[in-house]
């Protein structure tokens, strides 16, 4: 017997789907994704729940002329110096930027929805993973350092492969890679936090990979930041442990005592900068690089969220306005721009340039021009944006109708227009900011300014 089921989205397409008993929910989506053009990333029936991929229609309960709302996927842009990668509301991908990204320092890993990986790019740096594709099984977070990628599966367990003396070569920490809830990547080294909240690293021993010296102090560890040579973990108590090169945030001695009722920390290169509970500001590191904000000390007031390229930081205040800081040419100096910096939403960094996004879908820039901080080419068309990807290089701004404006170096994803018939395509049907569902394609950057790989 045929039952017809009605898959609706939120824009009011619909369509009717005749299925039997034993068809599966993952089948539904399936054909509904082919009669609207358009990835789903989830099915939901009329009692607000997310209907599982594997359930037939008898085990899900659903009856003849039930309804049920299909979120479309979102079309995400993700980035790798220097190139860019658009996965299209379809699952597709389109790439743009350095024409001979299978030989430049440059590789992507995509993570599919079935926890499987698929890897690209330059081989010597993470852009094969055939030695242990088998086991690139179940994943649910990838990181990445300068030259190696290091997967996070569901069982707690850890996959790396790259350049050994950046991480990819993790055998000698695998016997306390077990129960891992999460990775961070510095230029050289990873650390994992373990679920009793230890900390676990591994990779160039000068750079982080060596955490022997402050391992008794590593309890309770909620995150970890990270430069291209150091990490930074903020403990429960809002206290802060520091590893690595001293000259790039290993070494925070000289703060110690004011890094109290930390909530979080942002990375430049080769400083840190931690906002503490009364929303003010400690710095340290590298002072050319960020780590000293002296000059502006007295703004850092009711900070809300920092960003950060390779040597400035820009922090956006309670009222929407942005203080800055760290290395002229990287964008620290804003007073161009200071007046139009009102109602930022978000900011974006590239390795010398700061892109932000405002409420009203518009978008300010500043810091060096062939980075992205020069707009003023594409300002007409930056409406209505809805999320900015940058790839040290250049800027890319994907619209709210689903199309994409790009600035920047324009041999490194800054001019799209050899892709722009296939960019023309991603248009999807808008669904409310709660329903997207994102699966997220990583890249790595290679070496930029300051003679060292770009951190975040």
């Amino acid at each position: 017997m045929c039952t017809c089921l009605h898959v609706v989205l939120l824009s009011g397409r619909s369509a009717a789907i005749r299925v039997v008993a034993d068809t599966t929910v993952k089948e539904v989506q399936s054909r509904a994704e082919t009669i609207f053009s358009t990835g789903i990333s989830q099915l939901i029936d009329a009692a607000g729940q997310t209907l599982s991929r594997a359930s037939t229609i008898r085990e899900a309960g659903l009856q003849d002329g039930d309804s049920l709302n299909a979120v479309a996927r979102w079309p995400e842009i993700a980035s790798t110096a220097p190139a860019f990668a658009l996965r299209r509301a379809d699952g597709s991908v389109v790439t743009w930027g350095h024409k001979a990204l299978q030989s430049s320092c440059a590789a992507f890993v995509a993570l599919r929805t079935d926890g499987s990986v698929v890897c690209w790019g330059a081989e010597d740096v993470g852009g094969n993973c055939s030695t242990v594709q088998k086991k690139l099984t179940n994943v649910r977070q990838i990181q990445s350092s300068t030259a190696a990628f290091a997967a996070l599966r569901a069982d707690g367990s850890v996959v790396t492969w790259g350049a050994p003396d950046c991480g990819g070569e993790s055998e000698a920490a695998q016997d306390r890679l077990r129960n891992v809830k999460s990775i961070v990547g510095s230029g050289y080294a990873f650390a994992a936090i373990r679920k009793d909240e230890s900390v676990v690293t591994w990779g160039n021993v000068a750079d982080g990979g060596d955490s022997s010296a402050v391992q008794e102090k590593l309890k309770s560890v909620k995150h970890i930041a990270s430069t291209d040579s150091a990490f930074a973990a903020l403990l429960a108590d809002g206290s802060v442990v520091t590893w690595g090169a001293s000259g790039a945030g290993g070494d925070s001695g000289s703060v110690q005592c004011r890094l109290k009722d930390v909530r979080s920390i942002r990375s430049s290169a080769a400083a840190f900068a931690a906002i503490l509970g009364d929303n003010s500001v400690v710095t340290w590191g590298c002072g050319n690089c960020g780590g000293d904000c002296s000059a502006v000390q007295a703004r850092l007031k009711d900070v809300r969220r920092i960003q950060s390229n390779d040597a400035a930081f820009a922090a956006i205040l309670g009222d929407g306005s942005v203080v800055t800081w760290g290395s002229i040419r990287h964008g620290a100096d804003s007073s161009a721009v200071q007046d139009r910096l009102r109602q930022v939403q978000h900011i974006q960094a590239s390795t010398e340039a700061f892109a932000a996004l405002l409420a009203d879908g518009s978008v300010v820039s500043w810091g060096t021009g062939a980075y992205g901080g020069d707009s003023r080419a594409v300002q007409e068309e930056l409406k209505a944006v809805q999320h900015i990807q940058e790839n040290g290089f250049a800027f890319a701004a994907l619209l709210e109708n689903g199309s994409v404006v790009t600035w920047g170096d324009a041999e490194n994803g800054g001019d799209s227009s050899a892709v722009q018939q296939q960019l023309s395509l991603t248009a999807w049907d808008t669904q409310m900011p709660s329903l997207r569902k994102r699966r997220r394609i990583y890249g790595k950057q290679p070496a930029t300014a300051c003679n060292t790989p770009a951190g975040r």
